[in-house]
């Protein structure tokens, strides 16, 4: 009875265990499915605003809010944009600020908010709301640095926004360090798009710059972004997919731009060449481009022009789609009316006059009914943001009541399962007697694989140690001579290998060898030690090279019964002539040579050294040395095979070294390890690799 209720409780455990499971793997695939929903409505939505069809973006917009296809920070954030292209300005703000209100949960979520931020921003911008838009985009820097998730022109266009509030607010040096980060993250921009759009951006918010500062009569600053503006719009020149028709208006901005400022700087010289470049383009002839012309005029004192060009106003803004507002009443109607009056062209200030006092109380009129209508539009927004509420409580009631049920069935089952493995559990009692039988057959054999491993384990220890033993022999540090540059590595293609090199350094000379066993492992690193011990010792004694390699072919010839032998270069320099004395055993002919012009040295063929007893080994040198690298290899270098057994080559090593100019000797054979490495591409090692690189300088 009690083996019953343990069985029963830990069933119950294990059904909770299993539900627990099901449900998380669910919220980790709703969530993801619904972060892919979001982006493919996001571009359904995209589409409809990229051909201005707005009622169909608002209609859609709407409707994937009301499937739950896009969350409310997104259906908020389409709906700004919405009221945006349809100038109800103080409506979108709204949207914007709702879109803020709520939590960002998935990085598609952190996406959507850089974009409200950024559109919000300048809205505030726009309307002079400088500590409101600064309140809003410093944040949102922030944020993106902590998440790591933000573009480069998501950074650039609010470092642009805070720099324009803070120019404002009279914050010189902050304004200049914002707008150098925009700078640098439109650069960036440049550098990795691979169409020419990043330049176009660039030169866009340059534009907004070089403005901000005319606009706040800081002059001698505007010229040097006016300058930045120029540049990046002849790289966008450049580019072959650059939009041509754009290079004629900016061209014609920047000039007017460098006129007003120079004009505001007292230079004004060089403000009237500025404003003839500006009437040579195409943009001066422009509605707009003639309303821009006027801000140099009139600085100029030139009404009469400022007035002929104000002639043009009404066409500027109907190529804008401007309506005579208050604002636009302000902006422009009120400074043609001056420049008539200026002019002393009476009529024509009079009928301006009189026209702006019949516009005034339709332009009131109109901004009440405006404010009015956006009021409705955001009691309408929430009454269907509460119809959407009631939606969305509906349909979660009817995926909680799904929910029941498939939890409902998944506990029947497991049920179910728990009673036919208490059945089942009568014949793996049976089942369980023979396999303790033959748990003791494999007890033995596993106590006997126990000592084996041990025994294996043994001898790589030995191994190791006999690696560390035998790297302790070859140098690894380097005489510090000034003068000399030296450096060596060796990297056995076992635990223990066969290559070695060493040097002595005696007074002004220097004894330096690379060698290479015959055969691998540990009798090639025996015969490796005591070579390296002989040539150390005949070193010290102050013998030619040649002599070297005799005298170790005499002792290394005695009681060589396994036929064991070395290839070995043998060199000695003296470091004040650049002389080199060296004498080569059967070795691979080192480089040498300077940057661009390093060959395989020819040399007499020497027998390696320990096959023949009673051999005289024949000596060479080079007259000097200096300035010229030399670089003694085993054939580990050459030889080294990768997976479809293709050697490195000699080719190879040659193109490197004339290719590319080292700074050091180190420098040199780590690259050459790392290339090697590269070419074995996770191919074995099939030989001993060492390198001795040296230049006496």
């Amino acid at each position: 009875m009690e083996n019953g209720i343990k069985r029963g409780l830990q069933s119950l455990t294990a059904v909770m265990a299993i539900v627990l499971i099901v449900m998380t793997l669910f919220s980790c695939n709703k969530a993801q499915r619904e972060e892919l929903k979001a982006g493919h409505a996001d571009s359904l939505i995209f589409a409809a605003g990229a051909v201005m069809q707005y009622d169909r973006l608002i209609a859609l917009v709407d409707s994937f809010e009301a499937t739950g296809d896009i969350n409310k920070l997104d259906a908020y954030r389409w709906r700004g944009a919405y009221y945006y292209h349809q100038n109800q300005y103080r409506t979108a703000e709204v949207c914007f600020r709702n879109a803020l209100d709520y939590e960002v949960k998935t990085n598609f979520d952190q996406l959507v908010y850089n974009k409200v931020v950024r559109r919000l921003s300048e809205l505030l911008v726009v309307r002079g709301d400088y500590d409101g838009a600064l309140q809003i985009a410093v944040p949102a820097i922030e944020r993106m640095d902590n998440t790591g998730i933000g573009s480069d022109i998501d950074y650039a266009i609010l470092y642009n926004n805070i720099g324009v509030c803070q120019l404002n607010l009279g914050q010189e040096k902050e304004a200049n360090e914002s707008f150098q980060k925009a700078r640098d993250k439109y650069a960036n921009r440049c550098k990795t798009d691979s169409t020419s759009r990043g330049f176009q951006e660039a030169v866009l918010g340059t534009v907004y710059t070089s403005m901000a500062y005319i606009n706040t009569r800081r002059y001698e600053e505007s010229i040097y972004w006016i300058d930045r503006t120029e540049t990046l719009l002849d790289q966008y020149r450049q580019r072959s997919d650059a939009r041509k028709q754009y290079f004629d208006e900016y061209q014609g901005r920047i000039e007017i731009m460098r006129a007003t400022a120079m004009q505001g700087l007292g230079r004004n010289k060089e403000a009237y060449e500025a404003y003839k470049r500006f009437k040579n383009t195409a943009f001066s002839e422009t509605g707009v481009g003639r309303v821009h012309g006027n801000g140099y005029l009139v600085s100029a004192q030139r009404y009469k022009e400022a007035a002929e060009n104000y002639r043009y106003l009404d066409k500027a803004m109907q190529e804008q789609g401007l309506e005579p507002t208050l604002d636009v009443i302000q902006l422009y109607m009120l400074p043609k009316y001056r420049a008539n009056y200026e002019a002393h062209r009476g009529d024509s200030a009079r009928q301006m006059g009189m026209r702006i006092l019949s516009l005034l109380d339709s332009a009131i009129t109109t901004q009440k009914q405006s404010a009015s209508a956006e009021l409705a539009t955001i009691y309408h927004t929430n009454e269907k943001e509460a119809e959407i509420g009631r939606q969305h409580a509906k349909m979660s009631k009817m995926q909680m009541i799904g929910g029941l049920i498939a939890l409902g069935l998944i506990i029947i089952f497991l049920l179910f399962y728990t009673l036919h493995k208490r059945k089942a559990a009568q014949r793996l009692r049976m089942a369980h007697e023979k396999l303790e039988e033959a748990h003791q057959k494999l007890k033995g054999a596993y106590d006997q694989l126990e000592e084996t491993t041990q025994a294996k384990e043994r001898i790589e220890s030995e191994l190791r140690i006999a690696r560390n033993i035998q790297m302790s022999m070859v140098p690894n540090t380097f005489p510090t001579r000034e003068g000399l540059d030296m450096y060596a590595s060796m990297t056995p293609a076992r635990e223990v290998g066969g290559d070695l090199y060493g040097y002595v350094m005696i007074d002004d000379k220097l004894y330096f060898c690379v060698g290479d066993v015959s055969g691998k492992g540990v009798p090639a690193s025996l015969f490796m030690a005591q070579a390296t011990r002989l040539f150390r010792i005949l070193a010290t004694q102050h013998m030619m090279p040649a002599e070297i390699a005799t005298r170790m072919n005499s002792v290394l010839t005695e009681s060589n019964e396994q036929g064991m032998f070395i290839t070995m270069f043998i060199g000695l320099v003296n470091l004040n002539s650049g002389r080199m004395d060296y004498c080569n055993a059967g070795h691979n002919p080192p480089v040498l040579g300077v940057d661009g012009d390093d060959h395989f040295m020819e040399m007499e063929s020497n027998a390696p050294i320990g096959l023949w007893p009673d051999l005289e080994y024949a000596g060479e040198y080079v007259d000097n040395i200096r300035q010229k690298l030399l670089l003694v290899y085993t054939d580990g270098l050459n030889e080294a095979e990768n997976l479809q057994q293709e050697q490195f080559g000699e080719e190879r090593l040659l193109n490197i070294l004339n290719n590319r100019h080292f700074n050091s000797c180190r420098e040199l054979v780590e690259h050459l390890n790392e290339q090697v490495a590269n070419h074995r591409n996770g191919a074995e090692p099939n030989d001993d690799l060492t390198m001795m690189c040296l230049m006496v300088l």
